[in-house]
């Protein structure tokens, strides 16, 4: 697209019936959930968006998107959730010190229950990306949510695994982040700062050792994530434009999760960040424990190339597949790394249908 796409937009799903759904959570913040309606249907697909990104990550107009591509396969009736990590809030843009626990315990179950409250008992499907994925995961896993039909999971799910950069990263960043740098959050947008603040030195450093594209927000996304040049996508799977965009469709983190996503790493499986924590008493110290009593069945999709999450989901399948045998399912994605599954020219040729199989499948 030659014009400028505007930056929260709902051009990119046509002939649907849009409407959003603010609701609450326990612990004080305003989320909200937007459905796209072409009719009422059986199967209803709720899709989860990760760290940074939004419900725009589903909806892009550039190309053909997963909501679109749902609502023309006969899922009818789609729903995207904007939880405490979308970047449409200002959540992770202040200093905070949220977990993915936060979001297991509070953000998912308040979700569907506004979500059951318009679509009743028809069965629900989940497709979920990122720390979307480990957290609804988590959610699920926990006892804190039930009665999903099937789940989709992209790049990581319940065993997250980096590449040994990003584990330094992930060890040593926040704290070097927060009280020697001054950063309470990383925002790809540094690069637009103003001469000579923090932000924009930071960013020059970075792009001073990253010549693979001449966009500032890529290369100090591969900084805050991930290990490669660049490390969230091939940057042949992009159309041009979400390049050029990525900084609108990949926010400001608060570094503070990454200390959660550390100690999940250290421990080879999603753990609870803080067991002495009374909030968090309903959820387990180890969302595996009970792998074996969940009974929903998981599709697992990971890019051949993810340079994020690494080998997470094939390791997840395994532990899954001995928890429970023959249920869930694992698919790999060639020439694909950890975010284009999505935000690719070409996903819904090499990734949606995959998607869309299994859903099918399971609603039979």
């Amino acid at each position: 697209m030659s014009s400028r796409i505007p930056r929260f937009t709902h051009e990119g799903v046509k002939d649907a019936e849009i409407s959003v759904h603010p609701f609450a959570t326990e612990d004080g913040l305003g989320l909200s959930l937007t459905r796209f309606r072409r009719a009422d249907c059986d199967d209803v697909v709720l899709v989860v968006h990760g760290l940074t990104l939004a419900s725009d990550m589903f909806i892009m107009p550039e190309h053909r998107n997963l909501v679109t591509h749902l609502l023309d396969e006969g899922f009818t009736d789609v729903w995207a959730v904007d939880f405490r990590m979308s970047n449409r809030f200002p959540y992770d843009m202040e200093t905070h010190r949220f977990t993915l626990d936060d979001c297991a315990l509070y953000d998912h179950p308040a979700a569907l229950a506004e979500l059951r409250r318009h679509v009743g008992d028809r069965r629900v499907h989940v497709i979920a990306h990122c720390l979307g994925s480990v957290s609804f995961m988590m959610s699920l896993y926990g006892g804190a949510v039930d009665g999903i039909a099937s789940v989709v999971c992209n790049s990581v799910a319940l065993t997250p695994r980096v590449p040994l950069w990003s584990r330094y990263k992930l060890g040593y960043g926040p704290a070097l982040a927060e009280y020697v740098l001054g950063f309470s959050f990383l925002d790809p947008r540094f690069g637009e700062a103003p001469v000579l603040t923090r932000g924009w030195m930071l960013s020059r450093l970075l792009s001073a050792f990253h010549r693979e594209c001449d966009v500032r927000a890529c290369h100090l996304l591969s900084f805050m994530w991930g290990s490669g040049r660049p490390a969230l996508y091939e940057h042949r799977n992009l159309d041009d434009a979400t390049h050029r965009r990525i900084a609108d469709l990949c926010g400001g983190v608060g570094v503070h999760y990454y200390r959660h996503v550390h100690k999940m790493v250290e421990a080879g499986r999603a753990v609870k960040y803080d067991g002495r924590d009374r909030r968090f008493t309903a959820l387990p110290d180890d969302y595996l424990a009970a792998a074996a009593d969940v009974g929903t069945p998981v599709l697992l999709l990971t890019g051949d190339r993810n340079k994020v999450f690494a080998d997470s989901n094939i390791v997840c399948h395994k532990r899954l597949e001995e928890a429970a045998p023959g249920l869930h399912e694992l698919d790999m994605l060639p020439g694909y790394g950890h975010m284009d599954p999505f935000l690719g020219k070409n996903a819904h040729a090499d990734v949606f249908p995959k998607m869309v199989d299994f859903i099918k499948r399971k609603a039979a």
